[in-house]
């Protein structure tokens, strides 16, 4: 599932595994940033930096290579069979391009989780755990991608009738041909 933060795509997982027809495993990017982070406050908790350093370096230094060991491990339950609903954000193209190279092999349902900006920012307001204003940066770099297996709008509908719709995608045996049929993008240096 690909959607900005605070689309929804935690709450329609946690109906996924709820359901008792599949048995799925719910891997989310924010689990591995998470846990990052928990590690760095429990390990080194006067840590005191002597200078600062830019959101960009951090990506390339930390969460980069978090998000390809993301990849990694998706494929490597993937390959032991496992269904693994991948609950993520796909914002820029080196990343799609990944997706694209780790999971081109694989039987991937492409689901994007729809929302407007409003309701983001309403939401992330209400949440209270969230950077304010990082779905508004999100929104136009994940809702750039429109080609989907599947589409779920969490404004029209709950995360039970997402999940629901998901389920009836997979066992109607539709082919998850859209993942397949992408095409690498071309990577902007900045």
């Amino acid at each position: 599932m690909n959607g900005t933060s605070s689309s929804g795509k935690t709450s329609i997982s946690a109906e996924l595994v709820k359901q008792k027809e599949i048995l799925f495993h719910h891997l989310s990017i924010d689990d591995f940033f998470y846990n990052f982070n928990e590690f760095i406050d429990n390990k080194f908790p006067d840590i005191k930096p002597t200078r600062e350093v830019d959101d960009q370096v951090v990506a390339q230094i930390i969460f980069d290579p978090l998000a390809s060991m993301y990849y990694a491990i998706i494929k490597l339950f993937s390959e032991m069979g496992l269904n693994v609903i991948v609950d993520t954000v796909i914002d820029n193209d080196r990343r799609f391009n990944e997706c694209l190279d780790i999971f081109s092999d694989q039987p991937t349902l492409f689901v994007g989780v729809i929302c407007s900006k409003e309701e983001l920012i309403r939401r992330e307001q209400i949440r209270g755990d969230r950077q304010i204003g990082l779905a508004s940066s999100q929104f136009d770099k994940i809702y750039c991608f429109d080609e989907y297996d599947l589409e779920v709008n969490t404004e029209e509908l709950s995360p039970i009738e997402c999940a629901e719709k998901i389920l009836n995608f997979i066992k109607s045996n539709k082919d998850y041909s859209v993942f397949k049929n992408l095409s690498k993008r071309n990577v902007s240096v900045s």
